[in-house]
């Protein structure tokens, strides 16, 4: 195949994953197929670009004739560092054939045969790996183009097309070096564009651009026509694991060691003068999914200027008047391609004086938009049915279409300036007024004023705040950090870990830079605008759009209303279904009937996780203070019963919220002394007080009680169902809050279903421990109310030890539900707020992780734990209620899972609703098709 230039061989080294044995694969292995062997279901062999080729031959499309050599020959070679060995007979018996069918030879003298070389992976990259063009001219052959075309200026600009794509793509030169010397002609000769150099002036550049190869590869532009299309095909293959390639599959999730097809194609020329041209055509509009005739096109070109933007494109409809016979031959193809692929196709093509030609067509790539309309669409022209439309769109796209967005003229608007870029933490936009802590959030978001909460990091502490204010910003943190999951779970939007940003919350003010370069300050009270979507941080306002699917969702929009758009009637269409075949129940993690009620809007079928932690902040946080610092049971009892009636309240809100459906209400979880102050504050507060000989009782108690419950490693430490055996009458308090508030309920007429859950268990001992408790509290109330009460008591699942002896659990609790979040805390080893900040990047960049393991379950480890729970439970209580209530509940793909491991429900924050509910139908359309 040719001998590699030194300047390449450096990145022709690089594997891929796949680890296969090389021999394997080549024993009587087919390396090459022609463009009239394959067919569209050939992706994995042939990549996208070659199947779909093949499938237009098929259909006898005009494609120019050609050959593709398979993703198994780029495996090969990037694993061993070179081609299969039969390989280059395989290409020369192709080579051979294509010519006999063109009537020409690669790169003869007289009458060339020129071809493309282009990449075409299974998943399609645009712009992400290599193409060459012209491949086979030489300084042999130019004239002989030349003649053949009737056209010196055509043949010497190919000439130079191919040396500066061959140069930069294949040789490893800086492309800057072509163009500063295009430009440099171009400037010379008072030329607009490079269609205004003449033939003689494209011949001197052709020379510059000679030279400039030999100089920066060491080496001289190949003469020899199989020298370059066997360097070019090298090239493409080597083009697979560019960083920029790496990082687009790390983004779109696409597996590193699929490998890509190169596609050896016979050049037809749309530089060949004003009656030819290039252009992409989408059979409807990507953008909005409206059909109609969308694209650009480009006279006097080749494919890659359109791309490139070398010159401004006119819209595809001006076809219609430079060449009518071919848009009227475009448009029947493009029909012709949409009917039979049963989706929006984008297609390339060239017009060669004249002549229409096909160089490539793909499932077109859409905006969420667009993607639920043309299902729908599509649906209505019978052309795919529900089920095929709910494949075609996902939670993602969903998502994207449920929050609010900046409006696109926002770089305009006067008085903004963009100051930083940070994690986006949770989609959506947001404007408000600079605030830097919680209390005046609240003061000012009662006054009527709209906030942007502004911290280095959140805690607790700050949930009022963060309730307050219409958007969160953190210098610190990351995807999964305190802000960023519970931003999330409000349905806020949420910026994290913009490091540039310095945040002074004593002084009470921002400090950045500009894009100037001059320092920004940000005071408090000054507008400010955050992007959750892009991570992008704005001074001043910029407008917002509102999300028509929110208020379908909320109920304010009915689908049948006349504001009602396309896009909110395709989303219900489309959502009804999923409904329909989902099996997966969809709860809520909901704390307060605020939520719960937003949570039944958007589908709910009950709370999957109640956090009581959540009802000991505020103003109880000083209850919590004098439980901890009881010294008497006395003392200890009438802490507990000044909470209970405040948290029988608040059941009997949160039950009458979700009546008839099940509420599970976690158990107290987190350590305690996070209900207290600040040990370095404290240890301040009393250091002070004691220099003034004012020293305050409560303070030296609260300081002893801190230093006593403080831990190295809190998550590891007092916590979930520990409490409850070391804490005497806590655990109980919150069982007879919860079985009142049910009998009240009862007497009420209503029909509460609370489930009680007791967290962090790691040994059956521990559960029966706290269940018989429970039970004797239980049995209690209703002796007391005369109300038969149903109260399941079930577990969480989030250690590894749990889920090893789930089948001894089993015997101890009626339900499980699958804590995630810590139960990958713990399988990893990793502190979620720590490591994300640390080197989750690193792991990520390189190809560790995929994606974090706190975003998308880690099957392989966590998610083979929740299966053998699940197995095990089920082998010891059939009849066991299984579900999951971490983070993972709303994320898409860990729906898939969920489904697969036979669990009953996942939960998640009331905004991720309707997109469990989405992936779910998904799942279940999946699994029956498999």
């Amino acid at each position: 195949m040719g001998t590699l230039p030194a300047v390449r061989a450096a990145r022709c080294v690089r594997t891929a994953r796949s680890r296969r044995p090389v021999a394997g694969r080549q024993k009587k292995q087919k390396f090459v197929y022609d463009f009239t062997e394959g067919n569209k279901d050939l992706k994995d062999l042939l990549g996208g670009k070659g199947a779909n080729l093949a499938e237009m031959t098929n259909l006898g499309l005009p494609v120019p004739p050609g050959f593709t050599i398979t993703t198994e020959a780029c495996k090969v070679y990037l694993e061993s560092g070179q081609e299969p060995p039969a390989l280059r007979d395989e290409v020369s018996a192709h080579l051979d054939a294509l010519e006999q069918r063109m009537g020409r030879k690669l790169g003869a003298p007289a009458d060339p045969l020129l071809v493309s070389v282009r990449s075409g992976a299974k998943f399609s990259m645009p712009g992400m790996m290599d193409t060459v063009l012209n491949v086979g001219l030489s300084d042999a052959s130019v004239a002989g183009l030349a003649e053949q075309a009737g056209d010196e200026r055509f043949a010497w600009d190919s000439y130079r097309r191919l040396v500066q794509m061959f140069g930069a793509t294949v040789l490893g030169v800086p492309g800057e070096l072509f163009e500063d010397a295009l430009e440099r002609a171009k400037r010379d000769r008072g030329a607009a564009s490079d269609l205004d150099l003449d033939a003689a002036c494209l011949r001197a550049l052709v020379e510059e651009f000679k030279a400039i190869v030999a100089r920066e590869a060491g080496r001289g532009f190949p003469q020899e026509p199989r020298e370059q299309m066997d360097l070019a095909v090298r090239a493409v293959f080597d083009s697979w694991n560019t960083e920029r390639a790496a990082l687009y599959r790390r983004q779109e999730r696409i597996p590193g060691d699929l490998g890509t097809a190169v596609n050896i194609c016979s050049m037809v020329f749309g530089n060949l003068g004003a009656d030819s041209g290039t252009g992409v055509a989408f059979t409807r509009d990507p953008a909005t999914g409206h059909q109609g005739v969308y694209g650009d096109y480009l006279q006097n070109a080749q494919g890659e200027d359109v791309v490139a933007g070398i010159r401004n494109t006119v819209p595809l409809a001006e076809l219609e008047r430079i060449d009518k016979a071919s848009y009227d031959q475009l448009l029947s193809i493009m029909e012709t391609l949409e009917t039979h692929y049963k989706d929006l196709c984008d297609i390339e093509f060239t017009i060669e004086r004249g002549r229409l030609w096909m160089l490539q067509t793909r499932v077109g790539k859409r905006t969420a938009a667009a993607a639920f309309r043309i299902a729908v669409q599509l649906v209505d022209q019978g052309l795919i049915d529900e089920a095929e439309a709910l494949r075609r769109v996902s939670g993602g796209q969903l998502a994207q279409l449920m929050f609010p967005r900046f409006d696109d003229a926002e770089a305009g608007a006067a008085g903004v300036r963009r100051i930083g870029w940070g994690i986006a933490a949770s989609p959506g936009a947001a404007v408000g007024k600079a605030v830097f802590d919680s209390y005046t959030a609240v003061k000012w978001s009662r006054s009527g004023e709209k906030v942007i909460l502004i911290r280095r990091e959140t805690n607790p502490d700050d949930l009022n705040g963060m309730i307050a204010a219409e958007g969160i910003l953190t210098s610190r943190g990351g995807k999964t950090s305190h802000a960023a999951v519970v931003a999330r779970g409000m349905g806020k939007t949420c910026v994290c870990g913009a490091e540039e940003l310095e945040v002074d919350t004593k002084r009470r003010r921002l400090t950045a830079t500009g894009p100037d370069g001059a320092p920004v300050v940000l005071e408090e009270g000054d507008l400010v605008s955050i992007d959750g979507s892009t991570g992008k941080v704005y001074t001043g306002e910029v407008p917002v759009v509102p999300s028509p699917v929110v208020e379908y969702f909320e109920g304010r929009m009915h689908a049948g209303a006349e504001e009602a758009d396309e896009l909110v009637r395709a989303v219900h269409r489309i959502m009804a279904y999923a409904d329909r075949v989902r099996r997966l129940r969809v709860r809520a993690n909901a704390d307060n009937a605020e939520d719960a009620l937003r949570a039944r809007r958007f589908g709910a079928q009950g709370i999957g996780l109640c956090r009581t932690e959540h009802m000991f902040l505020g103003e109880r946080r000083e209850l919590v203070e004098h439980l901890i610092l009881a010294d008497t049971d006395a003392e200890r009892d009438k802490a507990l019963g000044a909470l209970l009636p405040l948290q029988r309240a608040d059941f009997i809100e949160l039950f009458e919220a979700m009546d008839g459906l099940p509420v599970t209400v976690r158990l107290l979880d987190p350590p305690l002394h996070e209900f207290l102050p600040d040990i370095t504050e404290l240890s301040v507060r009393v250091a002070l007080a004691e220099a003034r000989e004012d020293e305050n009782e409560n303070d030296l108690r609260l300081l002893q009680a801190v230093h006593k419950l403080h831990e190295q490693n809190p998550m590891l430490g007092l916590r979930g169902v520990r409490l409850g055996l070391v804490v005497p009458g806590l655990f109980a308090m919150q069982v007879r809050a919860i079985a009142e508030a049910a009998a009240h309920r009862l007497a009420a007429k209503g029909d509460p279903r609370p489930e009680i859950m007791i967290p962090l268990v790691g040994t059956v001992q521990e559960l029966e421990i706290v269940r018989d408790e429970a039970d004797a509290v239980i049995a209690e109330v209703e002796r007391a109310t005369g109300t038969r009460l149903r109260l399941p008591i079930g577990t969480m699942i989030e250690l590894p030890r749990a889920a090893l002896t789930a089948g001894q659990i089993a015997e101890a609790a009626q339900f499980f539900s699958f804590g995630t979040n810590d139960l990958t805390q713990t399988v990893w080893g990793f502190s979620r707020d720590d490591v994300e900040a640390s080197f989750f990047t690193a792991y990520l960049e390189k190809g560790i992780f995929g994606v974090s393991p706190f975003e998308t379950i880690d099957r392989d480890g966590v998610g083979s734990l929740v299966r053998a729970a699940a197995e095990a439970g089920r082998a010891t209580r059939p009849d066991l209620k299984l579900g999951v209530c971490g983070e993972h509940g709303g994320d898409p793909e860990s729906v898939h899972f969920f489904h697969d491991a036979g669990l009953d429900y996942v939960s998640c924050s009331p905004f991720r609703i309707p997109v469990a509910r989405l992936e779910a139908g998904r799942a279940a359309n999946a699994a029956a098709t498999r």
